[in-house]
This record gives structure tokens, C-alpha cells and sequence, in this order.
């Protein structure tokens, strides 16, 4: 695992863009504070810029700097999930001005993968996290499925759990600011 590590700290320090398994879905991957890396990712979907991307920390304290306010009821939900969660959250920072949503708003999830956390912990930042597919496309269970235009769009393919199925996508809740809560997918 290590190895794989270290290739794919080299692609993301130099703006490039991975493929990676996390704990919910086979993700394309890049620096969350690179603008030319986020718009690599959008040319590799097919999308538009800012469509919402998610991207990952590894614990509290990475969360906090890039979002100025953490409700408290973030810190309970992660505490009593029992799946993976994502967790859109108010005002921003630190990030590419293109990952941020139009509404300053940020999905961000904390993984439950020894390969993300470690990766996160020795990248010492956010990374984005999208599903490996052509936007509109069904989202990949399998690294089987990830259509060769994805696997020749990026990089540097993480040569872990090539054979493993995935789970399905995170829950996504939105929490904002003035304590409303919604959930956007169970």
C-alpha cells in the first residue's frame, strides 16, 4: 500500500489526476486546491464546471480548514453513521474557486479506508473524490466497469482492490448553517 501511496502523492503534487478506490465507489481524484486539476476532472467527466464535486479529509481537524462554520450536528452525524456520509456544508474556503459550488457550498466526506486516510494524512489535504464515470453514465461498481476513456484520462491508476466490488454511493446531507437539515440521498 505504501507504494501505491507514494505514486499517487506524485500525480496529485504535480496537478495530475488519479483513479482510486475509497470506501464507497472507484473515484477520479486530484489536489482540491488546484483550479487546473478540478478543470481536468470536469473535461474528464464531460461536465460542466461546478457540478457539485465531493472531496475528502481525513478526521475534524481537516474539515475545519476548509469550511469556516461546522454545525454541530455534523460531528453527531458522522459519530452515529454506520455508512459512509457525505456532508454538504456552508461557506467554503481554502479550496479551488471551481470545486465550490455556486451557492458556496462544499460536499466533503470523511472516509472510513485505510488507503484514503493514509494518503489524505501524508497529502496533508483535501482531495477530490467523483465517481469514475462519464457524467450520465452509471456509476461504476466495479473497476471492471470504469470505461476506458476514464482509465486513459488519468495518470496514475491505484493499483489496490482491483477485484473488489464496490459498496454503493454515501448518503448526502446537507446541513446548513441556520440548522436546517436536508437529506439529499439516503
Amino acid at each position: 500500500m505504501q507504494k501505491e501511496i507514494q505514486k499517487a502523492l506524485e500525480v496529485l503534487k504535480k496537478g495530475g489526476l488519479i483513479l482510486y478506490p475509497t470506501d464507497t465507489v472507484w473515484s477520479i481524484g486530484c489536489d482540491a486546491t488546484n483550479k487546473e486539476a478540478i478543470r481536468k476532472v470536469y473535461k474528464l467527466k464531460q461536465s460542466e464546471a461546478r457540478k457539485e464535486l465531493t472531496c475528502l479529509v481525513t478526521d475534524d481537524r481537516m474539515l475545519k480548514k476548509y469550511v469556516k462554520q461546522i454545525p454541530f450536528a455534523a460531528q453527531n452525524i458522522i459519530d452515529v453513521t454506520d455508512r459512509p456520509t457525505t456532508i454538504i456544508y456552508d461557506e467554503a474556503q481554502n479550496l479551488a474557486s471551481n470545486l465550490i459550488a455556486e451557492d458556496k457550498t462544499i460536499a466533503i466526506r470523511i472516509p472510513d479506508n485505510d488507503f484514503c486516510y493514509w494518503l489524505l494524512r501524508k497529502f496533508n489535504g483535501a482531495i477530490v473524490a467523483t465517481s469514475a464515470n462519464i457524467s450520465g453514465q452509471p456509476t461504476p461498481k466495479s473497476y471492471k466497469e470504469i470505461a476506458t476513456d476514464v482509465l486513459k484520462g488519468v495518470d496514475y491508476v491505484v493499483n489496490l482492490h482491483r477485484d473488489k466490488r464496490c459498496a454503493k454511493s454515501s448518503s448526502i446531507i446537507k446541513l446548513s448553517n441556520n440548522g436546517i437539515v436536508k437529506i439529499i440521498r439516503a
